[in-house]
């Protein structure tokens, strides 16, 4: 579901302009997620803020980070205001965790079916996230899961959150 206005436990999704989100778009692309305007995506915190994986490790920064990009703001249809908290109360323990680039590379060996021993364990650590893991992570630690497909866990980029809950919106 598309939010007009952002509300805490909405998740951001913006275009990435740089060489980093250029990359970005090939990896969602190989990993089968198209080759869509969506490279980042962030959690809606309280009080003008948010929190977003960065190259530098998760951090928590002002929601006025975004006021010169297009961001669609998107959410699962029916949170109720208890889960919306949940979900930003469980999004604080992870600042400081780093970054990983290639967890990218590691989504892209599950969907080609590459035997690397370890992968699904190394996708699902939290002790490294891309932005759509934290993400779906924070939904998921505060009792939200936003992907019933099956799917392995921390198996989800910018473009999979796009099209779960705004595609076709």
């Amino acid at each position: 579901m598309i939010q007009e206005i952002p509300t805490p436990g909405d998740i951001g999704l913006v275009r990435v302009t740089s060489p980093t989100g250029a990359l970005i778009r090939v990896g969602q692309w190989l990993n089968g997620d198209g080759f869509g305007d969506y490279q980042h995506a962030f959690l809606v915190l309280p009080e003008g803020r948010l929190i977003e994986a960065a190259p530098k490790g998760t951090r928590v920064g002002p929601s006025s980070d975004y006021d010169n990009a297009h961001v669609l703001y998107v959410c699962p249809p029916d949170l109720t205001p208890p889960q919306r908290q949940a979900i930003c109360a469980a999004a604080l323990p992870y600042i400081g965790v780093p970054y990983s680039f290639l967890d990218y590379g590691a989504i892209a060996a599950h969907r080609f079916h590459l035997p690397v021993p370890g992968l699904r364990r190394y996708i699902a650590s939290t002790r490294h996230q891309i932005c759509s893991q934290l993400v779906d992570q924070c939904y998921e630690d505060a009792g939200v899961r936003l992907f019933t497909d099956g799917r392995w866990p921390g198996y989800v980029t910018p473009m999979a959150l796009y099209d779960l809950l705004a595609k076709g919106a």
